[in-house]
């Protein structure tokens, strides 16, 4: 990019009316980085000959080698239309599934995104993702209808048939939107209810029923070509139109306006010639639309001349009669792709209709709604109206995005750098005055050699000994200036007020509060655990895709990369100039890191550079979460498979620099209890029922204290309530007093929904006022319950207890509580984490007094609640859980049997099957355990020939349906299994590799039936 258009893009910061912050959101291989590359080349960083197939944006060796974006990137546009300059900051994100984390960060950034859809394959479960991600963020998206080449080339449709085509991926498309406004009108309608519910209504007075959906204005939503907000492309050949496009084109030919024909081009209408009419009813009239005969028609016939005919006069025609002025090189070429890429880049230039579309639908940073201000200041569990005055007030410098106001900037991710790509690294073109410099020089050093031509010259050793003394010199020199390779530079943007070079900020942690201590850091103190410090800002540098360029300042309502932060930010965090800025809402992630392993360095002598490289990784990682477990290992979370290579990649080739050996997945599972069985593994009713000693009585070392505890398997609903509403429950338990009126809505349902549930389990009937508590974390979805006749503490917001200070239990009842968390943190089994348990306590006494000698009361509580609850648990039939994906498979039909073979070898069930309307694509959608999907990708391409594609996301937990202690026992399990059960126990196996991989014991034998070896000789 050449430095008169850096200029330009510097100087454009300042107009925020003309800014567009924008991101390109799809489902994976829908055509974004092809989409980018057309865009970027339109201000000459690449040839627009290579546009859709450098893939410029994709900067790293494995993302080009792959086909994939693995990372956000950012890129600063020039773009100008009637006059009027723009500066477009163009986000590129990823569509594959393992890193949806980089679509948050960069969709925290924009205002606007494009929505890019594959017009064959039409909406996909990663659509669904990005699409809910836009809304949840409040920006406004446009659709992209990309790949309208395939429909030709590949479906050999007609134009009325894809025409019909493309109205269905429309449909499809707005259903989603329809879907996420509906939702939200009948949450906004649920609350005006609520609040009717209070309002006597007389005997003449008619209640309202409506759900809000008639008064809702939906209009300016849904994505409709005759409004402008979508695009018709081929990412790959380099086109794309909107309707405006031929709007202005035939406005011309046929004497139509150009509104008439903006509104009658796309749907049900058709054109008379003759009477020189547009009318409605082409459909019941057998007509073609006007989309198919002035559109589709015309680009039809283009890729027939070129593509199947290869009629070279009639493409000559063509081109003369559109008036192209295309190369002749490029019209004699033999490759059908370049003759149809110069025909259309110069007939329908993509960047031409994209941009356009953003410039003209999309808002600039100063039209930040009142609304999303407050959504990124203030978390739904707070009122607005809680926070301080002085924070209130800089809602209005949000809205405004004045330059002028407190200088406030949210960073959403770090990204590194070589130090010698920074520009103040970089090698620059000499003025002419160094040039002048250098020359002098030249010369004097010239003059001196010829001048001393008369000395004495040196003997070999001694020349030896010289120059390796200044390589001593040299290399000591070089490790005392030895810098870190990598830099890290903050990707982030100014929401209000001006940054510059040295300017120094508060850096805001996500557990800061103005309330309590912004006067104190207005008068200069710093308390101890606030949550903030003070960072100076090092260099400001606009984002050119693969390049950085310094600028001096940078204004409100900019996209901007910043350096000399690493110390201060591990991966996201807000900067102000004014201690009464809040910290923003964290960044919301659409998926969870599920698959951790092990990593340890081949040579123990690397270990201290092993954590330096993992500390950077997680810096660099935004989705990524480093962890010491208890054994002292150091444990790598990530979103999946593909996510872990990237990961493990960088970590040896770039941040570490070491060879490091990789554990086994280690994969988290759940301990459980179910109603006894009423059948055997071979389906036979079981006759003898052992009694069951459920209710479990024990007590402490010292006699003091007695406990009685009962363990109930809960309902599978409650229990996938309570892990689902987590965020809700943490929320409760932290701020009873200070929760919105919308939160305590929620919290009410949700006490509502749990008493039912817990109504409609015989043995759990009435026991919903006395939850003690929820474990593990206090948020977890297991329950303590209190049947004694002690007052325990209150769980639901709003509840008064009464306590008895005389009852010498009251002192001892945190210990007990705190039995219970660490009994369901990790059971008996293979400690893991409990889950869908509920413990009855039924008795509890505490004596005055108890034998000398056993250690504090408090303690030998804990750990006797723990023990009760283990064998309470252990009393029951147990059952492990093992955390599932969701596999969304799209793939061709003549390989579904070799499909369904691989997912039936891992343990997958199939839950739906569709058929892609005009294709011969299925969609699968399939559950398969987490444990079992190590390379399952790799497989299924394999065994499929890469026509089947898989995604997988982390979906819910499954109880597997086998005691992971049962052997055969009755005659018929024994004629089924054999005497040794020769088919595996899944569940056992589990269980043991869990056990061996924490150290505990594991009780199997290492040989059975041994015999002694016999050696057999030959007979001389």
């Amino acid at each position: 990019m050449t430095s008169l258009l850096i200029n330009k893009l510097a100087k454009l910061q300042n107009s925020v009316d003309n800014i567009r912050n924008i991101c390109i959101l799809a489902h994976v291989d829908h055509g974004k980085t092809s989409l980018a590359d057309s865009l970027v080349a339109t201000n000459g960083v690449i040839s627009s000959r290579l546009a859709g197939k450098l893939r410029y944006m994709d900067s790293r060796k494995d993302e080009q080698e792959r086909g994939i974006t693995m990372k956000s990137s950012a890129i600063a546009l020039f773009y100008l239309e009637e006059g009027k300059e723009y500066l477009v900051n163009l986000m590129d994100s990823p569509g594959h599934v393992d890193f949806s984390s980089e679509v948050s960060t960069a969709v925290r950034l924009c205002d606007g995104a494009i929505l890019v859809v594959d017009v064959v394959e039409g909406v996909q479960p990663q659509t669904k993702v990005v699409l809910r991600q836009a809304w949840d963020e409040g920006i406004k998206p446009v659709l992209v209808l990309n790949k309208v080449d395939r429909l030709v080339v590949e479906m050999k449709q007609d134009p009325l048939a894809a025409y019909h085509h493309m109205v269905q991926v429309l449909e499809q498309v707005n259903a989603l939107v329809a879907e996420m406004f509906n939702q939200e009108v009948l949450e906004q309608s649920s609350k005006v209810t609520q609040e009717k519910k209070n309002v006597e209504i007389g005997v003449d007075d008619v209640y309202d029923w409506s759900s809000g959906m008639e008064d809702a204005d939906d209009s300016s939503l849904y994505f409709s070509p005759e409004m402008g907000n979508v695009v018709f492309c081929s990412a790959v050949d380099g086109w794309a139109f909107s309707l405006n496009t031929f709007a202005k084109i035939y406005s011309k030919k046929l004497g139509f306006s150009e509104s008439v024909l903006q509104r009658t081009l796309w749907g049900d209408f058709y054109i008379n010639m003759k009477a020189k009419k547009i009318y409605n009813g082409a459909g019941a009239k057998a007509k073609k639309p006007l989309f198919v005969s002035l559109v589709l028609d015309n680009i039809w016939a283009v890729y027939e001349a070129v593509v199947v005919r290869k009629d070279k006069e009639r493409l000559e025609k063509m081109v003369s009669s559109l008036s192209l002025t295309v190369p002749a090189r490029d019209l004699r070429s033999t490759d059908p792709k370049q003759q149809l890429s110069a025909i259309f880049s110069s007939w329908l230039p993509l960047a031409a209709a994209v941009l356009s579309m953003v410039a003209r639908k999309l808002p600039s940073p100063a039209q930040l709604g009142p609304e999303r201000a407050e959504m990124l200041l203030c978390s739904k569990t707070k009122k607005f109206s809680s926070l301080p005055p002085a924070t209130q007030e800089l809602k209005q410098h949000f809205v405004s995005c004045s330059p002028s106001g407190p200088t406030i900037i949210f960073i959403s991710k770090m990204f590194p750098v070589s130090r010698s790509q920074l520009p103040e690294h970089k090698a620059r073109p000499l003025t002419a005055e160094e040039l002048a410099d250098r020359r002098v020089v030249a010369r004097a050093r010239h003059a001196e050699k010829q001048q001393s031509e008369g000395a004495v010259q040196l003997t070999a050793e001694q020349m030896e000994q010289l120059t390796t003394r200044e390589k001593v010199v040299a290399g000591v020199e070089k490790e005392t200036e030895k810098e870190p390779e990598i830099a890290f530079i903050a990707f982030a943007r100014v929401y209000s007020g001006c940054v510059e070079p040295g300017q120094e900020l508060w850096v805001i942690g996500p557990k800061y509060d103005p309330a309590l201590t912004a006067v104190s850091l207005e008068s200069g103190q710093v308390p101890l655990n606030c949550h903030v410090t003070r960072a100076t800002v090092d260099n400001l540098y606009i984002l050119l895709g693969r390049d950085l360029e310094q600028v001096d300042k940078v204004p409100a309502g900019n996209v901007l990369g910043m350096s000399g932060l690493a110390s201060s930010v591990l991966k996201s965090a807000t900067l102000s100039t004014t201690p009464w800025c809040p910290p923003f809402v964290p960044v919301v992630q659409s998926s969870v890191p599920i698959l951790r392993v092990a990593v340890e360095p081949v040579l123990s002598s690397d270990l201290p550079r092993l954590e330096a490289g993992l500390q950077l990784l997680n810096q660099a990682d935004a989705h990524v979460e480093v962890l010491v477990s208890e054994a002292g290992e150091h444990l790598l979370v990530t979103a999946g498979e593909v996510h872990l290579q990237r990961c493990l990649a960088d970590l040896t080739e770039e941040y570490a620099g070491c060879q490091v050996t990789v554990s086994d997945p280690i994969v988290p599972f759940r301990e459980t209890i179910v109603i006894p069985p009423e059948t055997d593994m071979v389906n036979e009713v079981i006759q003898e029922e052992k009694p069951e000693e459920e209710l479990v009585v024990m007590e402490t070392p010292n006699k003091q204290c007695m406990v009685k505890i009962r363990a109930v398997p809960l309902p599978a609903k409650l229990a996938r309530l309570l892990e689902d509403q987590g965020d809700l429950i943490k929320a409760m338990a932290r701020q009873k007093g200070e929760l919105t009126n919308k939160t305590m809505e929620e919290v009410v349902k949700l006490k509502k929904e749990v008493f039912n549930l817990l109504d409609k389990d015989e043995r759990l009937q009435g026991t919903g006022d006395k939850i003690w508590s929820l474990g593990p974390k206090r948020c977890g979805p297991n329950l303590l319950i209190n049947m004694t006749d002690f007052s325990s503490s209150e769980v639901w917001p709003g509840g008064q207890v009464a306590r008895d200070n005389t009852d010498t239990r009251t002192d001892m009842e945190s210990s007990l509580v705190q039995g219970f968390q660490l009994a369901t943190m990790a059971g008996p089994l293979c400690e893991e984490q409990m889950m869908g348990l509920a413990f009855i306590v039924e008795g509890w006494e505490v004596k005055e007094a108890g034998e000398a000698g056993w250690g504090p009361l408090s303690g030998q509580i804990v750990s006797l609640v723990k023990d009760c609850c283990r064998r309470a648990f252990l009393a029951k039939p147990v059952r492990l859980m093992t955390a599932m994906y969701v596999c969304n498979i799209a793939v061709k039909a003549e390989v579904l049997g070799k499909m369904f073979t691989v997912l039936h070898r891992r343990r997958g069930q199939v839950v739906k099957e569709e058929l892609i309307e005009g294709s011969s694509t299925f969609t699968v959608t399939a559950h398969i355990p987490v444990i079992e999907s190590m390379n399952f990708g790799a497989e299924l391409r394999k065994q499929t020939s890469g026509m089947a594609m898989p995604q997988l996301v982390f979906s819910h937990w499954e109880v597997v349906d086998i005691d992971p202690s049962w052997e055969p026992s009755t005659e018929e399990e024994l004629l089924h299994f054999g005497e040794k059960a020769d088919s595996e126990n899944p569940a056992l196996r589990y269980m043991n590799d869990i056990r061996k991989r924490k150290g505990l014991k594991i009780d199997e034998k290492l040989v059975e039936f041994a015999e002694k070896q016999r050696t057999l000789t030959k007979s001389k």
